[in-house]
């Protein structure tokens, strides 16, 4: 008879606390299907904190392409007469839930951090828009900061890409569709535990260990059917929508990518990790033993979360210092 192994053994011990917090919750918690979709959407885990009262934002609407409605921007730390870096932000939420409204407070930190401006992107959520919606939104948005770029002090040759889970997964899009489409430059791919691959939770089965916290392989197939529009892990899926499928990575700016060994993710962020360093693109590649997704959100206060967050900041640091006069 097989030992059964307690996933739980798997998990950091500074994060394990709030993993078996959480798998209590989720025991009672919504089955992954459609109908529970607005339940997501209404989670506390979406609320927006208080912003800061010291670093502007506003909110602009940017053109999408013909046939789109125009998409909701803000702008966060502008400075006219400057020329900083900037960040182009996507958020998470798998696709199907989270706002950028509500990633705001946490943004406007970073901004301050880093002395750049940050443009997060409202885009449009699965299932009622497929992907064909959602990355012309953030491309607008890439547009937009490209456009206005002396308005809110911003240097054009060092926007950085970033985004955390689905909004990870979005970055990597956004990365793909610059290099081809080559009408705006971009100087960095930060990626942060991003959901680069319609093949996992779906055809491809993980160790029972992994994705049992904050986001499983049930939501993560159920998430790509509603952002694709059609059953996941099939021959079929379109490579601009899922960076995995994409054949070639040569040209596409350096990246970071950061997971945690026990995310979901984790294998897929590790193999398109190494296929950018096989295509040449400098990679840093951060994985944190015993992480599971979200980690540096549930347990900010750990070491690990902490020294991952500054790993991030160093890389995007040095992003913008590369690309500096």
């Amino acid at each position: 008879m097989e030992d059964v192994i307690d996933p739980l053994s798997f998990v950091a011990p500074e994060f394990r606390a709030a993993a078996a917090e959480m798998a209590a919750y989720e025991a009672n918690s919504p089955p992954a299907v459609r109908a529970s979709i607005p339940a997501m959407r209404n989670s506390p885990f979406f609320t927006a904190s208080e912003r800061l009262a010291d670093v502007a934002v506003f909110e602009c609407h940017a053109p999408v392409a013909a046939g789109h409605p125009e998409v909701l921007l803000f702008v966060i730390n502008a400075q006219s007469n400057a020329k900083r870096p900037a960040i182009l932000h996507t958020h998470g939420g798998g696709h199907i839930a989270g706002t950028a409204r509500s990633e705001v407070p946490r943004l406007q930190a970073l901004a301050r951090q880093l002395d750049c401006v940050i443009v997060t992107v409202e885009y449009r959520l699965a299932p009622e828009a497929t992907y064909e919606a959602s990355i012309e939104d953030n491309y607008a948005g890439l547009r937009w900061l490209n456009a206005h770029a002396e308005e809110v002090g911003v240097d054009v040759d060092r926007v950085a890409l970033l985004g955390e889970s689905a909004g990870g997964g979005h970055a990597a899009i956004l990365a793909n569709l610059a290099t081809d489409r080559g009408e705006f430059p971009v100087a960095f791919q930060c990626l942060i535990q991003p959901m680069l691959d319609d093949r996992t939770g779906s055809t491809r089965t993980m160790p029972n260990y992994m994705g049992r916290y904050a986001w499983d392989a049930e939501w993560n197939a159920l998430a790509w059917e509603c952002f694709l529009g059609i059953a996941p892990g099939g021959a079929n899926s379109p490579a601009i929508a899922v960076p995995s499928r994409r054949q070639n990575l040569r040209g596409l700016p350096p990246a970071f990518i950061g997971v945690g060994s026990v995310d979901l993710f984790a294998q897929e962020d590790i193999e398109y990790a190494l296929r950018l360093v096989r295509a040449g693109i400098a990679t840093e590649l951060l994985v944190v033993p015993g992480g599971y997704h979200g980690f540096d959100i549930f347990v900010p206060e750990s070491a690990a979360a902490q020294n991952f967050e500054r790993a991030k900041i160093a890389a995007l640091q040095r992003a913008f210092s590369l690309g500096a006069d």
